[in-house]
């Protein structure tokens, strides 16, 4: 019978049919941070069990330490009580921790697929919304709630209902100045921020196939902004060429084995799915969010949209509240509007060829004055690998801070935030009122568009200025 990519890795991972829909799911690997992870595993320990497969967790904190040049573990003191939690739990249960300033260290969704912890096939899971990332190697990945989170630990399974089964295809070939972020963010604009809801997404066509793998895990990034716990993208000869090598792939033999396996990981040609949308990358331009919702997003060619013309009192009521949040005029350019902070780093724009490109646009120039302007690497090997090239210098020269890996301004959980009222470029995945910071005004795009915000001091079209 034919089959999807997705059941090609959901059926052998069933370890029993619980019925109505649900399935006792294995899953290979578990990721931990700094917000949850700690208490999970004191949790499971008072409780009176043991951890099932501490060899099979990796914990990393990101999210609440200071990302400050320079940072200790006591940066940010909140964060330490959390990171020293998480550090002390893992000690005691056997699970790999991968500490601030040391090899492997990062924002969870860039060290896990670096290290090769997360792998074409498998199943992994963490309790945060934005595992989905991984799929981008060929994987199941996706978020989950503290109870899971427990219940994993104690068994290493997960009742989960089995999800639909939702295709994008982004055809043709990839317009000048387009990135994996630009199609996510219109494939999210033209369907909704529910369009994946209940379904896991399989991403696909020939602009999906050009894509490097990191290109891929930003895609499946932003798929929970579209409502999908899981988006995928189908391992082939880019992934294994990415993933030969890493830390925790197979070796030798194993490898060789590993890759026979791959291979066969694809949809058939005459697999059903239940959904199926295309897009046509003719119709993909630089895009950059003006509201309160990743759904609220525009080309950087067009016009702030007046609620007026909303399709429903629902969506009118919606523009509206996001207008008056973000202080935009109806029918003004998106371009033009002064910003005055913008931010590359979170686990969507974080990686090596994440800052070359915003390097690329920035070299010669300056950040406009009145800007602050921040890059986080999403790892200690992405921070040193964009020092062996020159890249932090870069960035330096023309203004930026060059700052320790970890969420930073994506979150704000860590004490650093966008003042209230200030208006940032980011790279991150949510643009939701106060996300950044109390009153803070985020415009998500990409690093290009980034850099091109902070070189103008306005929301700009990296074409233009490229020009």
């Amino acid at each position: 019978m034919s089959a999807t990519l997705f059941d090609r890795i959901w059926d052998p991972h069933v370890v029993a049919d619980l019925g109505s829909g649900w399935s006792l799911l294995h899953c290979d690997r578990i990721l931990l941070h700094d917000l949850s992870g700690g208490r999970a595993m004191q949790e499971v320990g008072e409780a009176g069990y043991a951890l099932a497969r501490p060899d099979l967790v990796f914990a990393t904190p990101d999210h609440a330490v200071s990302s400050a040049p320079g940072r200790t573990a006591d940066t940010f003191p909140t964060g330490a009580k959390l990171l020293t939690g998480l550090r002390r739990r893992a000690a005691e249960t056997g699970v790999r921790f991968f500490d601030i300033g040391t090899d492997g260290h990062g924002i969870v969704h860039v060290m896990g697929p670096e290290l090769g912890l997360v792998l074409p096939g498998t199943t992994l899971v963490c309790g945060d919304s934005h595992t989905c990332t991984n799929g981008g190697v060929g994987a199941i990945a996706f978020g989950i709630g503290a109870s899971e989170l427990k219940h994993v630990l104690a068994t290493q399974t997960l009742p989960q209902r089995k999800p639909k089964r939702l295709r994008i295809r982004f055809d043709g070939a990839t317009p000048a100045g387009v990135t994996p972020k630009d199609m996510i963010l219109a494939a999210i604009g033209r369907f909704g921020t529910g369009a994946g809801t209940g379904f896991a997404v399989e991403y696909a066509g020939a602009a999906v196939r050009a894509l490097s793998v990191e290109g891929r895990l930003t895609l499946c990034n932003l798929s929970i902004e579209m409502g999908a716990k899981i988006g995928m993208v189908a391992p082939d000869d880019t992934t294994i060429q990415w993933l030969a090598g890493r830390d925790f792939a197979p070796r030798g033999a194993a490898w060789d084995a590993a890759v026979a396996d791959w291979l066969t990981l694809r949809s058939d040609d005459d697999a059903t799915f239940d959904r199926d949308l295309t897009i046509d990358m003719r119709d993909i331009a630089p895009q950059i969010t003006w509201g309160t919702s990743p759904e609220q997003v525009l080309p950087v060619t067009g016009h702030i949209p007046d609620p007026a013309s909303a399709p429903n009192p629902e969506k009118r009521a919606a523009w509206e509240a996001a207008l008056s949040y973000m202080g935009l005029t109806p029918g003004a350019p998106i371009a033009g509007t002064k910003v005055d902070w913008v931010f590359i780093g979170s686990c969507t724009n974080s990686r090596i060829e994440d800052l070359r490109a915003a390097a690329a646009v920035l070299r010669g120039r300056k950040v406009a004055p009145h800007v602050t302007a921040w890059v986080v690497p999403g790892s200690e090997r992405v921070k040193h690998e964009a020092e062996a090239e020159g890249l932090d210098a870069a960035f330096r020269e023309a203004g930026f801070a060059w700052r320790e890996p970890g969420c930073a301004l994506c979150v704000a959980a860590n004490g650093e935030f966008v003042p209230p009222g200030a208006r940032c470029v980011s790279t991150s995945n949510r643009n939701f009122v106060g996300r950044q910071g109390t009153g803070a005004r985020t415009h998500l795009a990409s690093p290009a568009m980034a850099a091109a915000a902070a070189l103008s001091g306005a929301i700009a079209d990296v074409r233009t200025l490229a020009a």
